[in-house]
């Protein structure tokens, strides 16, 4: 596979604390008091710098002191700083930002600042990057410090996961930022012996934001979340209407305990909800098992979902280029063959 070599070599002039040990502060993500999937990976990528992980949580009073009390058990996490406001409640990339500027300006002890890749990170991280004029890097699938030249090296995929750039981020860096990709880290787990310690800090107030938080709309369903799933079921064009899409694909993802997805050309047409559109504009996945259904395998679906352990392909037609990187394939009219499946399933 081809890589990539990137090397950012422009002076800073901005003064922070020097070390050889790596310091990472996580944004620990959440939604009403219940940690981001993604975030718990984000840790585990900051635990492999091999020093120190402080745990951000910000949030509404109500939901802040319920996740720091979870937070201080995960693995790899040596303390947490929390802040509670009613203006993190629902937060904001223009209110969270100062927060994150105070903490990290002057003689700071953090080294690395790490994220999910979430909507929410990708806005935020860049920002308070810009502000502090140092770079950011994003979605990345590995990690390593060398504390010798106190350089730390990524990998991140690009051109629709064909290529892996190599980046490396060298010591006249002293913040280094960057996001991670969820599944390509495990999720770190709970440990009843790990007891964080965890601080208070006074939130930055925010009276003139130009962004105003209006409402949140979540699809609510009782199957796995697409993001996490171990096994993902998704649909393409060739499922002709919403109604077909979901009478076809909903009764095999029930069958199996999947999750549900579609094709970018699916969620176009109306077929399903944009929230489970898979692919380089979708979410990236990564789970134990993948199942195609009338997806022809247009490249941007397919970096979506090429790292999943076991690819399963359904299509009529025999050059579709879904069937190049798929384990197993059946060509076969989908109408037929997945309700054959799901009798057997059910058998």
């Amino acid at each position: 596979m081809l890589r990539r070599s990137i090397f950012p070599t422009r002076a800073l002039s901005r003064s922070y604390a020097t070390t050889t040990h790596p310091h990472a502060l996580v944004f620990l993500e959440h939604r009403q008091g219940v940690l981001d999937s993604g975030s718990l990976s984000a840790l585990t990528a900051a635990e492999q710098l091999g020093g120190k992980v402080t745990g951000l949580v910000v949030g509404a009073p109500e939901h802040v002191q319920g996740v720091v009390e979870k937070a201080r058990k995960l693995k790899g996490l040596t303390s947490i700083l929390h802040s509670a406001s009613s203006q993190y409640a629902e937060p904001l990339p223009e209110t969270v930002s100062p927060l994150l500027e105070k903490l990290l300006s002057g003689s700071t002890p953090f080294t690395h600042i790490v994220s999910s890749t979430s909507s929410f990170a990708k806005s935020l991280l860049p920002r308070v990057a810009a502000k502090l004029d140092v770079p950011s890097v994003s979605d990345v699938t590995s990690v390593a410090h060398d504390a010798s030249s106190n350089s730390t090296t990524f990998t991140r995929p690009i051109y629709a996961g064909n290529a892996i750039a190599t980046v490396r981020a060298p010591s006249s860096i002293p913040l280094k930022f960057f996001t991670v990709r969820g599944t390509a880290f495990t999720a770190a787990q709970a440990q009843d012996s790990s007891q964080a310690e965890a601080s208070s800090i006074e939130p930055v107030e925010v009276s003139d934001s130009p962004t105003e938080h209006i409402k949140s709309t979540f699809t609510k369903s009782d199957r796995p979340d697409l993001g996490v799933a171990g096994r993902v079921v998704s649909g393409g064009r060739a499922l002709k209407n919403a109604e077909t899409f979901a009478s076809t694909l909903y009764p095999l993802a029930d069958a199996l305990g999947a999750a549900v997805g579609a094709s970018r050309a699916a969620v176009d047409a109306g077929y399903a909800d944009n929230s489970l559109q898979v692919g380089q504009t979708g979410k990236v996945v990564a789970p134990e098992l993948y199942m195609a259904v009338g997806i022809s395998g247009a490249i941007q679906h397919l970096a979506g979902m090429k790292d999943s352990k076991l690819i399963v392909a359904i299509n009529k037609d025999p050059d579709a280029p879904i069937f190049q990187v798929a384990d197993i394939g059946l060509q076969a009219d989908l109408f037929e063959a997945v309700p054959e499946l799901v009798e057997k399933l059910k058998a």
